[in-house]
């Protein structure tokens, strides 16, 4: 199926590793000139390389500390000045910040400038542009939040929803989507901080109907989608790609 993005142009963060730089590749192999930032200079080059020895468009690529005050604001003037202007944001950028009930102020604040703050400067210093444009897509990946016990990150990307969704409902008339994507439990390395092989192994078989974590590639392969015109009249939703482990008691 054509997904209609050559000639598109995306702004992904958090692009060096992990989930980003599976939807950062898969985003290029279908045509799409990508400007990814991260914060590991090695890695942003390596993905380069990884993409033109794959036939993708060659990305650009973008060193910034994306939770530094002025990241936002320098990711978005670089990105439009290389790029012309943006199609696609892909707000990716966030680790998982299990706590203690009681977990320290200073924990929960860094967890609310990664996960939700950063984000939403940084697509509203896009927002602008994309509504002159009267097109955009805006994909913001969020986390599993109907946790047990407490996850600073889970809470922060829970809020993340909610924005997503009443942006959704402003920004329809300008021709802009603003979707979310919900992972399930992922081979990354921060799942791995995690899980044993043991453990994710007994974990897969109790939990997750189709066997065992996720791969990078079915995340990439569904925030491609969602980004792409193929999905033009979808909007304020939370796509779930985890296995069919995410249940409700009936």
């Amino acid at each position: 199926m054509d997904l209609y993005l050559k000639g598109k142009t995306a702004l992904v963060t958090g692009a060096s590793q992990g989930l980003g730089r599976a939807m950062a590749k898969e985003l290029a192999i279908e045509g799409v000139t990508v400007f990814a930032v991260g914060r590991n200079e090695g890695l942003l080059n390596s993905f380069k390389d990884e993409i033109v020895a794959a036939g993708g468009v060659e990305p650009m690529v973008f060193v910034q500390d994306f939770v530094a005050p002025d990241g936002p604001q320098k990711i978005a003037a670089m990105a439009l000045s290389r790029l012309g202007h943006v199609d696609i944001l892909i707000n990716n950028a966030g680790r998982s910040r299990p706590l203690d009930v009681n977990g320290p102020e200073e924990e929960w604040s860094a967890a609310m400038t990664l996960d939700f703050d950063r984000h939403r400067q940084l697509t509203q210093q896009l927002l602008p542009h994309m509504m002159e444009r009267k097109q955009g897509a805006i994909l913001n990946i969020t986390s599993t939040y109907e946790l047990r016990s407490i996850n600073a990150s889970a809470v922060a990307k829970a809020s993340i929803v909610v924005w997503s969704k009443q942006l959704a409902g402003q920004l329809g008339r300008y021709g802009i989507t603003v979707n979310c994507l919900q992972p399930g439990l992922i081979d990354t390395a921060n799942i791995r901080r995690v899980f044993s092989t043991d453990e994710r192994t007994k974990f897969a078989e109790r939990e997750i109907p189709l066997g065992d974590f996720g791969e990078p590639q079915d995340i990439a392969n569904m925030a491609t989608f969602l980004v792409s015109p193929r999905a033009r009249y979808i909007t304020g939703t939370v796509a779930v790609v985890d296995g069919g482990m995410r249940h409700y008691p009936f």
